[in-house]
């Protein structure tokens, strides 16, 4: 282990971009829930009744299937693109669909209706973005603060005592230093692309729901498929920020093909 690293100072380009994703991620869904409370007086309990969906099924049962399977596969998944690029989108397609469908049909049975399926896809997404990017955003601003303080020694002395633990430290502290500015923008540009998608997806299985057609929850899943899988395979083709535009165009587009479904749908359900 080296006692003398040199750490270079977070550009305040950098941090401003960490602060701005920050107010994205976290900022957007409160934002949403309010306009969409206020425009549709849909109810505030379908944004946590989302919210609860995503975590139960994105953060706790699938999570256990990707231990379970990968922990099994090893490589064999991993180690090829294109089958873990299958695999990752069917179960995230495969889990929050089913979560947003079981949600609706059990915990939203007597208040369905398309302004709390709006409500609810603000949950699902607004929770993801706060869980995920958001607190991404948090620790990358305080590293950058440690960094910017002087303390990043401090710090690698702490986790010096173990090398794996130091080098895992050095590394996160010389990716927030090194990282090019603009690149912590498409963290907030993904997040809006990402709650578009929630919101869109949300009425489908809205539709699923509440018309008993099952062929809408099957569309979520092979949307939810797709934009997975294009964000794995295509990452490694493309570069960063032309991925997240195509990302945001592509869930402006489908946003905007449920939008005309939403208004065309004049009578609730419920």
């Amino acid at each position: 282990m080296s006692d003398q690293v040199m750490i270079p100072n977070v550009p305040m380009a950098s941090i401003i971009a960490m602060a701005v994703s920050l107010v994205v991620s976290v900022g957007l869904p409160i934002v949403l829930c309010i306009l969409v409370y206020r425009k549709t007086k849909a109810r505030i309990s379908g944004f946590f009744i989302g919210a609860a969906a995503f975590v139960l099924f994105a953060r706790v049962l699938e999570q256990i299937l990707h231990a379970l399977v990968l922990g099994a596969a090893g490589t064999a998944i991993t180690g090829n693109i294109w089958l873990y690029t299958l695999y990752g989108g069917l179960a995230a397609g495969i889990f929050e669909e089913t979560g947003r469908y079981l949600a609706m049909k059990l915990c939203m049975k007597k208040s369905l209706n398309k302004q709390n399926a709006i409500m609810y896809g603000v949950g699902h997404g607004g929770i993801e973005a706060i869980l995920l990017a958001g607190l991404a955003c948090v620790n990358n601003l305080v590293i950058a603060v440690l960094i910017n303080s002087g303390q990043a020694p401090m710090l690698l002395s702490v986790s010096g005592v173990n090398e794996s633990v130091y080098q895992q430290a050095l590394g996160q502290l010389m990716v927030v230093a090194t990282t090019p500015s603009w690149l912590f923008y498409m963290v907030g540009l993904e997040r809006i692309s990402a709650i578009i998608f929630h919101i869109s997806a949300s009425y489908l299985v809205y539709l699923a729901v509440s018309r008993k057609k099952p062929l809408y929850y099957l569309l979520a899943i092979l949307a939810h498929f797709l934009m997975d899988a294009a964000v794995v395979a295509a990452g490694r083709y493309l570069p960063v920020l032309l991925l997240e535009v195509l990302l945001l165009l592509g869930s402006a587009v489908f946003g905007f093909v449920i939008w005309r479904m939403y208004r065309k749908e004049q009578v609730p359900t419920a």
